[in-house]
């Protein structure tokens, strides 16, 4: 069998980037999918009068998948990536199923809870790592990146459909349901790990956890996933609002300005994509993306009242988010060493968590004590001082550039681009 072309995906390589995005998607799904409805539920629930309550059962997915992201990075580089999810998936189904049952929010919150420690998402990209080649990588993690905005978009537009129809119980055990079908994805359909055939340069010993949380290009890119998740919850206090005062838009209909401005920015993100991978473009575009995140962030400040400006910004906020999404973990694996690849992903989908629960809390504390206003300042100072910290990082090259550069004897110090 003739080998992989390096211009194009192998079919393996389209495998495994569709398979594990999957099984990735569902994860966010999770998170998603009762934003819309749950706090109008919890209502009818025993304890749901309480707000600080509803928003630790909303939270507490994401502190639970903060705490446990790394362990389960570490531990997927030990006992290997396909059990590690299969029983990450396993715990995620049975929180599903506990929250199905809860008839008041105590239950529901243990539910989340388990469902969080479910947290999949460091070896899943992992295990992504290891399947594709460098200079497709980018590729295949933008499948992985854009399934959270396209989760995030379903979720708006089916979730109070679900609700309607079967009901929060219905809407967990769902989910429940989905994470066993995504156990037989991982079982039947994701390639096999690449046991015993390691390249001679990763031929190494496993880098300590605190030499990964002690590189200062994984703590860019940590601060920059937690930048992003940060602004997009924060946000999200405040846009659905603004569709209302601006548009006149009920909430019911929000998903009708949500999803074609999602699907829209997957249209418009492909060109930079393919520019930065046949390029190796990477941190030019990195940039600019940042640059626009934080225009958006500056706009929202000045054109809250304007609905066709709010509908733009918007688009370029899900440009520019998918594009980073996209990136971000793409770097994180070819910056990490070898050996710790499912460590340094732990840490990555430690901050994301994190941003998820801090740009929520932060954004609902401004919005109550201050204002429309902050939110998006506070968006904007974070974005920016993400840019800066960005702006000196180093980019690795892709492997075939740097077999290219050895060839001759003249290998590179430090294997970095500009």
């Amino acid at each position: 069998m003739p080998p992989a072309s390096p211009d194009r995906m192998s079919p393996l390589e389209i495998r495994a980037s569709l398979s594990l995005a999957s099984i990735f998607a569902l994860r966010m799904l999770g998170l998603f999918l009762i934003l819309p409805v749950f706090a109008v539920h919890a209502m009818q629930i025993e304890g749901g009068n309480n707000h600080t309550l509803v928003g630790i059962a909303l939270g507490t997915y994401g502190l639970t998948q903060a705490m446990l992201q790394i362990p389960y990075g570490m531990a997927s580089d030990v006992y290997g990536r396909k059990r590690t999810i299969i029983f990450g998936l396993l715990l995620f189904a049975l929180g599903s199923f506990i929250a199905a049952v809860g008839s008041n929010i105590y239950v529901i919150i243990l539910g989340r809870a388990v469902q969080g420690a479910g947290a999949i998402s460091a070896p899943v990209m992992a295990f992504l790592s290891d399947l594709t080649r460098e200079q497709h990588r980018t590729k295949a993690m933008a499948l992985v990146g854009s399934s959270i905005g396209l989760m995030f978009a379903l979720s708006l537009v089916g979730s109070p459909l679900l609700y309607r129809c079967i009901g929060m119980g219905g809407i967990f055990a769902l989910t429940g349901l989905l994470a066993l079908a995504a156990i037989w994805v991982v079982v039947s359909v994701v390639p096999k790990e690449r046991a015993g055939k390691v390249e001679p340069e990763e031929q190494v010993e496993p880098a300590r956890l605190r030499d990964v949380l002690r590189n200062p290009d994984l703590l860019r890119l940590n601060l920059g996933i937690f930048s992003l998740h940060a602004v997009q919850m924060a946000i999200f206090v405040v846009v659905p609002l603004a569709l209302v005062s601006a548009g006149g838009l009920p909430v019911g209909e929000h998903w009708k300005v949500y999803l074609p401005v999602v699907l829209a920015s997957f249209v418009l993100m492909l060109p930079a994509i393919i520019y930065a991978e046949k390029k190796d473009a990477i941190k030019p575009v990195f940039l600019s993306c940042i640059g626009l995140m934080a225009v958006v962030q500056t706009g929202f400040v000045f054109e809250l009242q304007n609905f066709t400006a709010v509908v733009i910004l918007l688009l370029g906020f899900f440009v520019a988010f998918n594009i980073l999404e996209a990136t971000l973990p793409s770097l994180v694996s070819r910056t990490a060493p070898a050996r710790a690849k499912g460590a340094a992903l732990g840490v990555y989908n430690t901050t994301q968590s994190l941003g998820l629960f801090v740009g929520g809390a932060a954004g609902g504390w401004l919005m109550q004590h201050h204002g429309r206003t902050p939110v998006f300042m506070f968006g904007a100072a974070l974005i920016t001082l993400w840019g800066i910290a960005a702006a000196t990082m180093r980019v690795p090259q892709r492997a075939r550039r740097r077999n290219a550069a050895t060839v001759g004897g003249a290998a590179l110090g430090d294997g970095t681009a500009r």
